[in-house]
């Protein structure tokens, strides 16, 4: 999967932990968002690419109905729950992610009994990088092939969708389970989230002498609580009053009309998922014609409409975007659901060190907690790694 991943590492964890070797190990990315932010669940347009972050889980079945699961993350033990019991109640904590896609698929008819499970991940959590989908995915993958169930990686897809819908309790789209199951080296995915088709979007950043530095800012958001949920009813109030669909169903032409419909808080919201799915299609036309470097002010345009329009920034987002951009970032913006999380900027390779340390300065001036910079490439998606 990645050189981030130790593959021994997880497969000794398990052996340490439950005393036997695992059936397998399963890896799959988090993802950053290069361009796309609230679209999905509008029937919009996405484009994510998986990075070279991951969650693995080694996995042994059981001959009873046990599941057995406990993560390197914290301390916290291991977790025994009867499958014969398994419900919302049952599937609390970090828990609630494995088990969540154990729940969908055996609604689904597929026969999953008793496991032992280890979760190691390299993804930080509450990054706005997906660590959620990441688990998801590498379950569903390890299952899938496991219970030799069939399933194809769109289906997964929808496993893992419904698993942080009705499990997780995150109103969430397709985006961040496609990013994971579907992505390539060198590529961004294409996400066309009303019909679920997609293609690889050439991203060769290495080629172009770029890269892509994420800036945790650590603040922390959930999903399943605040401000997301208020946006998605925000859209969907759009979409009702404007009489359509989905927001997808709305051109900036529209946009004019709409101003005299909407409450000003309401077509704000409009705005921004209707121009951000238009810039979704401009950068993917400017990848497939004049490569990466060209798409900078499509990535800064994305974050003033979502620090204007959609109001999901914070200070921590609007400076690490601001300084990277006065320090040579050729575009940046904040990625993921927003109120905290991560910020990316497109830099030329040569500038990491001093990008990375311009924002360090800049949030110790301010105040802010130290972010965590680190650089991401375009990764594979999820598969067996042992």
């Amino acid at each position: 999967m990645s050189a981030s991943i130790d593959t021994a590492l997880v497969a000794q964890g398990f052996e340490d932990t439950f005393g036997s070797q695992p059936d397998g190990v399963w890896a799959a990315p988090g993802r950053v968002n290069l361009i796309g932010e609230h679209t999905d669940y509008n029937e919009g347009f996405v484009l994510p690419f998986a990075i070279d972050r991951a969650a693995a889980v080694a996995i042994r079945l059981r001959d009873d109905n046990t599941a057995r699961l406990v993560s390197s993350y914290g301390d916290q033990g291991v977790v025994s729950v009867d499958l014969s019991t398994l419900s919302h109640e049952t599937m609390k904590g970090w828990t609630a992610y494995p088990l969540g896609v154990v729940w969908v698929m055996r609604e689904m008819g597929i026969t999953i009994g008793g496991f032992d499970l280890f979760l190691h991940s390299t993804v930080p959590s509450g990054a706005g990088l997906s660590s959620s989908a990441a688990i998801e995915c590498a379950v569903a993958t390890a299952f899938n092939e496991l219970e030799s169930a069939g399933l194809s990686l769109n289906e997964l897809v929808l496993v893992g969708q419904r698993a942080e819908n009705e499990v997780v309790g995150a109103p969430t789209g397709i985006l961040d389970q496609s990013a994971s199951l579907l992505s390539t080296d060198g590529h961004a995915v294409f996400l066309d989230c009303r019909t679920q088709e997609s293609r690889l979007v050439p991203l060769d950043l290495a080629a172009a002498g770029l890269l892509i530095l994420v800036v945790d800012t650590k603040v922390t958001h959930a999903h399943a609580t605040g401000g997301y949920s208020a946006r998605r009813s925000s859209c969907e109030l759009g979409a009702q009053v404007l009489g359509v669909p989905a927001l997808r169903d709305v051109a900036a032409a529209d946009l004019p009309e709409a101003a005299g419909l909407l409450d000003e808080e309401t077509y704000r919201r409009v705005r921004h998922i209707v121009t951000e799915n238009q810039r979704v299609l401009d950068t993917v036309g400017v990848l497939d014609d004049a490569g990466p470097a060209a798409i900078g002010a499509l990535l800064t345009a994305s974050h003033a409409s979502m620090r204007d329009d959609f109001e999901i920034s914070c200070p921590e987002l609007d400076l690490a975007v601001d300084t990277a951009l006065a320090n040579g970032a050729l575009g940046a913006r904040m990625t993921g659901g927003g109120f905290g999380g991560s910020a990316i900027a497109l830099i030329p390779a040569a500038q990491e060190a001093a990008v990375g340390d311009a924002v360090v300065r800049a949030f110790a001036a301010a105040g802010f907690g130290a972010p965590d910079i680190f650089a991401v490439s375009p990764a594979p998606g999820a598969r067996r790694i042992s």
